[in-house]
């Protein structure tokens, strides 16, 4: 099902600020990076990626700089908000990817998506299709922002899309079941736990 020359990962906002104790938003999504394990199952989902040859994209928010937005017209709430506490903060330990999630030679990292789609303003689509990538296996964060924006833009771009359930975070559970249970499967073709698409994979048993 996910043959490597048609396959890419797309790991959305690894940053040390999300997923990396101390980080400005870790308390924020810490419970259910916690109860998921996120960041081990991303660290999985990408080893076996990895290990079966499936080309990785890497797809990251803007990092803030001094000035971003001071003279733009309308400023969306959550734009607004990682002003206020300076995300992603270039040149800084939070906007660095954390350590498991540093690109490797042969990995794209995509242009910088301001708001929430990875697609949206980035060369993300250009860089899959140059790549020959028809499928795509989404893990990261914020689950109700970020993937399913990505998810959504992925779906109406004509890719096959698989959500890894398990390996995304957010700030509360609500928006995890927002993602999960109704949003998701009107975009994505599949939705896996990391177990599941572990095994799906080239080489885990269940080609």
């Amino acid at each position: 099902m996910y043959e490597p020359a048609l396959t890419g990962l797309v790991i959305i906002d690894p940053y040390n600020d999300f997923i990396s104790e101390g980080g400005k938003l870790y308390g924020y999504c810490a419970e259910t990076i916690k109860a998921l394990d996120t960041v081990e199952h991303m660290k999985q989902v990408l080893a076996a990626c990895r290990k079966a040859g499936i080309q990785v994209f890497i797809a990251p928010h803007h990092r803030w700089r001094e000035g971003d937005f001071l003279r733009w017209k309308h400023v969306p709430p959550s734009q607004a908000a990682a002003a206020r506490i300076k995300s992603f903060a270039e040149g800084t330990w939070g906007g660095e990817f954390h350590p498991d999630f540093q690109p490797q030679e042969g990995d794209v990292v995509a242009s910088h998506h301001y708001l929430s789609s990875g697609f949206a303003n980035t060369d993300l689509d250009l860089m899959l299709h140059k790549h020959g990538v028809e499928k795509v296996i989404v893990i990261g964060l914020r689950a109700n922002t970020c993937i399913e924006s990505t998810v959504r833009n992925a779906a109406e771009l004509g890719y096959h899309v698989t959500l890894v359930k398990d390996a995304v975070a957010a700030f509360n559970f609500d928006e995890i079941r927002g993602l999960v249970e109704f949003n998701a499967p009107s975009y994505a073709s599949v939705i896996l736990s990391t177990e599941e698409l572990l095994a799906a994979l080239p080489g885990g048993g269940n080609e």
